[in-house]
């Protein structure tokens, strides 16, 4: 904003002349601290022509040309700055260098120094955004396109900014020259002061018949940024820290900060003028703006418990005509730089300026629903709103879907000017995702049923879940956290399988197929399960047949196998040891096999893939026959259940 500057701009006073080199340089410093910066940029570039240099002097320099939205000039003096490789540089210029370029148009310039920054400064919320929100650029193009706009006729060719609606026309702030506003200059940049101006709003949105606003409001201070009650009997505005708008009053700085105030509509004129009791002196409060219900004013402040050089507050308009306290918004929407020019519709949808989270470059515009009831995120409402320059004082009529913004970009007459647009799509907050899917064996493409189902993030934060069903499909919906995500699929017996899939769109469709690998293969012919499944030995009650609820436990497993692989077939072979004579242990081993054959059977088995058999003791594995001397343990070698694949 060449006027505009968020205007957190403060009116310096002060009277000091210096000769000499050192004097030039004490100069630029008092300026610069003193936020008179056109007069520091001077001074500044006085002294590098002299040949002196150095960290604070490419500080000031870029400092002083950014918040005058000069950022080729201010990327220009940080990359001096950066050169100095001798020096211990603080994070915050590592943001404003990467922001300077992006106002250039290079982008993968400003990603790089991004990546530095996030390496100096992880815990910062910019930096955190830069990490969650790589493909910034992608979504903001999505985002693109659902405004008309054009360059109004009201401009002059000095800074317009700050429109608002009032009584079926148009309010705005301007530096335009009018006479004896020109003859009065901010020292920030320059500027003649702001006053308020305006003009009536034909059929087409155009705005015509511009004219200065009230005498009363329009004093020798800074006149900005109008809110007005929805009954147009109460006004609030921007007006520089002074004694009824004809005496500055200054801080210990030598600063007048800016204020809120408000004014009625007494016998045709803005009249009864007063301070809001939560403005500060050590402080600025400024850019009003109301709900639709006039119980709310939203604000722009860096009073303290302000995240970063300014946030977005709101405090409640009691019925009683006091104020509640001031509440910062939070850190979901204020970030550690600039969010200014708040502006509410009557369905609750918050617009602002910001330039900490990721956009175009520059102050973008962003949206965020309010109602209290959901958490939307903050959304960058694209080109041709946005631009790689500042963009500010967004305000729409829901009804008409017409509104008016202000940017500086090149195409303009004066250092900010005032666009008209029309909305010819929708904002959309939330982005629902819709994912359907299958799960397959990847063995035979078998379809698998039971299967848990997880979609996560990028990050890695699971954002969704779902269980494939007897056909072996699952879908599932969430609100878009990003762009790309992996489903994971998990069974029993199965390895875990993925799947990675990309979003594309509002309220995208996807279709995904899981393979998930059994963790046991098909058995060759011969193979022994028990084996295999690393089955525990299966025991029977002494001279008994009837299965065991932990004999049952493991013929669960090659009950599972069975299922899993519908094309073996296995024999069921029993063993005893010797003690006992030979006849009855091959009875016994041939009921014990029936009867886990029927087992088997009974829980879903078809008969035709089982055989069974007795062996008794014909077949030991040691050398524990009759009549030789064996412990228990030796003699539990040769009790033994065999599956054998055919």
């Amino acid at each position: 904003m060449k006027t505009a500057i968020y205007i957190f701009s403060a009116f310096l006073f002060f009277s000091t002349v210096c000769q000499g080199q050192k004097g030039i340089e004490k100069k630029a410093k008092i300026d610069y601290e003193g936020l008179a910066y056109q007069d520091a940029i001077n001074a500044y570039q006085n002294l590098v022509e002299k040949g002196n240099t150095g960290q604070e002097i490419f500080q000031n320099l870029g400092n002083s040309n950014y918040l005058n939205a000069n950022y080729e000039e201010a990327a220009k003096w940080y990359k001096e700055l950066f050169a100095i490789d001798t020096i211990e540089v603080d994070a915050d210029y590592y943001y404003k260098y990467a922001q300077a370029l992006k106002s250039l148009g290079d982008y993968q310039g400003s990603d790089t120094w991004m990546e530095r920054f996030l390496e100096k400064s992880s815990g910062d919320k910019r930096a955190v955004q830069f990490t969650d929100n790589r493909d910034y650029l992608k979504k903001i193009k999505e985002n693109s396109g659902r405004y008309n706009i054009r360059l109004s006729d009201m401009n002059s060719k000095s800074s317009d900014f700050a429109p608002s609606f009032f009584n079926g026309g148009l309010v705005f702030s301007s530096a335009r020259d009018t006479g004896i506003t020109a003859r009065r200059v901010h020292e920030w940049n320059k500027s003649a002061f702001l006053n308020l101006y305006q003009g009536q709003v034909g059929d087409d949105g155009k705005v015509a018949n511009v004219q200065r606003f009230s005498r009363n409001l329009n004093a020798i201070t800074h006149e900005s940024s109008t809110a007005f009650s929805k009954d147009g009997k109460t006004l609030y505005f921007t007006r520089n820290n002074s004694e009824n708008g004809r005496r500055f009053s200054r801080d210990d700085q030598g600063v007048s900060r800016l204020k809120i105030y408000k004014a009625e509509w007494v016998n045709g004129e803005w009249d009864n003028i007063v301070e809001l009791p939560f403005n500060g002196e050590g402080f600025s409060t400024a850019h009003p703006a109301l709900d639709e219900k006039n119980s709310k004013l939203y604000f722009a402040s860096d009073r303290p418990g302000t995240y970063g050089a300014s946030d977005l507050w709101v405090v409640d308009l009691l019925e009683n005509g006091t104020y509640g306290a001031p509440k910062n918004l939070g850190p979901s929407i204020n970030t550690e730089d600039r969010e200014t020019f708040p502006f509410v519709t009557d369905d609750g949808i918050l617009y602002f300026a910001s330039d900490g989270h990721p956009g175009l470059g520059g102050l973008d515009i962003y949206a965020t629903e309010i109602d209290g009831n959901s958490d939307t995120g903050v959304v960058n409402l694209g080109e041709p709103i946005n631009s790689d320059e500042d963009d500010f004082t967004f305000i729409i009529d829901t009804a008409t879907k017409r509104g008016y913004f202000s940017s500086n970009r090149p195409e303009g007459v004066g250092g900010d000017d005032i666009y008209e647009f029309t909305e010819t799509d929708p904002l959309v907050f939330k982005c629902m995702a819709t994912i359907t899917g299958v799960v397959k064996n990847s063995e035979d493409g078998s379809i698998l049923t039971n299967a848990n189902v997880t979609i996560l993030s990028d990050s890695g934060s699971v954002v969704a879940t779902a269980v494939s069903d007897a056909a072996g499909m699952f879908t599932t919906s969430f609100e878009c956290v990003g762009n790309s995500y992996t489903a994971n699929g998990i069974k029993t017996d199965f390895k875990e399988g993925t799947s990675g899939f990309a979003l594309d769109g509002q309220d995208p469709e996807v279709n995904v197929e899981l393979f998930l690998e059994p963790k046991v293969k098909v058995a060759a012919a011969g193979t022994d399960l028990g084996v295999l499944l690393d089955l525990n030995p299966i025991y029977f009650d002494l001279n008994k047949s009837n299965i065991r609820p932990d004999a049952a436990l493991e013929l669960q497993k090659v009950l599972d196998y069975m299922k899993q692989f519908q094309d073996i077939s296995i024999a069921i072979g029993s063993h005893t040891d010797s003690r006992g004579s030979d006849s009855y242990n091959r009875n016994l081993s041939e009921r014990r096999a029936k009867s886990t054959m029927q087992w088997l059977v009974a829980n879903g088995i078809d008969a035709k893939r089982l055989s069974s058999q007795g062996f008794g003791e014909s077949k030991l594995l040691n050398n524990c026959s009759n009549g030789v001397k064996c412990s228990n343990a030796q003699h539990d070698v040769n009790r033994r259940s065999e599956f054998i694949v055919r």
